[in-house]
């Protein structure tokens, strides 16, 4: 984030010097015929003062244009609204500072149309030229930020591919641990020997985990409901390993081939059991929710934990979900929230409004 803060400054500042200077080498150009008397040296001084004048217009312009078009959550029609009323204030405002203040203060002449007729404060004119000239400088400042944007998530989408098999790889020792692993064959071992009747869905369920771990995790995206249908058998492992586990689960999708990336969801899941409910020592608990509405994702995670849990390792295990969400959803939103005894994870992920590499 330092990094976006630091290039977007240098983009700008580049642009606004540049920009200046432009404008600058244009009014001056044109001020040979508008003033054809004055010595270039008065008409260079003007035209650096007041190019200085326009900028403090131009420049809350577009960063309030700027502001409304990356503000997220603003309904369409408001925004239009807004950026109308942005304009005309700023038309109102380059109107002013050359109506009353340049012509005037700094040519010492009264603004006029044509060399002869004085011109209003606001004609049909006048107030076009102000128009196309604010217009002009806001599209410029337009595309420079969306290609310094899109040049950003370039080197993202890069980044992401060159880390993505190592970070994988540590999900998949985070996610099938030999200590998960062989607590779960010893499970298994007891059940067998007692002869129970769910040892076939257990070893069911845990070779699913270990399949989806390794197959599906190396897939790009796969659907919504297999990630679902992994988190449920590993839910099922863990209700074997914590007897007195209560486990409230519940999913309204709308779409379930809505495509994901995988080891993402199962990863609250697993920092839940890892630093929470396997260190909780009365009757332990998770809740999750899980809600897909119009290719809106909400997932609530709820879990007991010791009012003073050993280590900040669960610290660790955030940042790294924290970072892969970055990378594949930048818009996401995510709170954590530590309680004396539960932990409480909200993770809002918007898969219209996602760029797909």
């Amino acid at each position: 984030m330092k990094s976006d803060r630091k290039s977007k400054l240098y983009v700008h500042l580049l642009f606004w010097i540049l920009y200046y200077i432009l404008e600058v080498y244009l009014d001056f150009y044109w001020s040979r015929y508008q003033f054809p008397d004055a010595e270039w040296q008065i008409r260079l001084q003007n035209t650096i003062v007041l190019e200085l004048g326009y900028l403090l217009i131009k420049m809350p312009l577009a960063y309030s244009l700027l502001y409304v078009y990356e503000k997220t959550g603003i309904k369409r029609f408001f925004s239009y609204l807004l950026y109308c009323f942005i304009i005309v204030a700023a038309v109102l405002a380059h109107r002013f500072f050359t109506h009353y203040i340049i012509y005037p203060h700094i040519y010492g002449v009264v603004e006029t149309l044509d060399a002869k007729q004085p011109s209003g404060f606001i004609n049909g004119l006048v107030a076009f030229n102000s128009f196309m000239d604010l217009i002009f400088m806001a599209g410029l400042i337009f595309g420079v930020e969306i290609t310094r944007q899109k040049n950003i998530l370039k080197e993202q989408i890069s980044q992401l591919k060159s880390e993505k098999l190592d970070q994988e790889l540590t999900m998949l020792k985070a996610q099938i641990n030999p200590h998960f692993l062989f607590n779960t064959l010893n499970n298994i071992y007891g059940m067998a020997l007692k002869k129970a009747d769910e040892t076939p869905d257990v070893i069911l369920q845990l070779s699913k985990v270990m399949r989806y771990n390794i197959y599906e995790a190396a897939e790009r995206y796969i659907s919504i409901d297999k990630d679902v249908e992994n988190i449920k058998d590993f839910l099922q492992i863990q209700q074997i390993r914590h007897h007195d586990l209560v486990v409230h689960f519940n999913e309204e999708i709308d779409n379930p081939s809505q495509e994901i990336s995988p080891l993402i969801l199962i990863q609250f899941v697993e920092n839940a059991f890892k630093h929470g409910v396997s260190e909780t020592l009365g009757q332990s608990f998770i809740h999750i929710d899980i809600k897909l509405n119009k290719g809106v994702l909400h997932y609530h995670i709820e879990n007991s934990k010791e009012e003073k849990p050993h280590g900040n390792s669960t610290k660790i295990g955030l940042k790294n979900i924290r970072r892969q969400l970055e990378l594949l959803y930048p818009k996401h939103i995510l709170t954590v929230e530590s309680t004396g005894n539960r932990y409480i994870v909200n993770l809002i992920i918007d898969f219209n409004d996602t760029f797909r590499f």
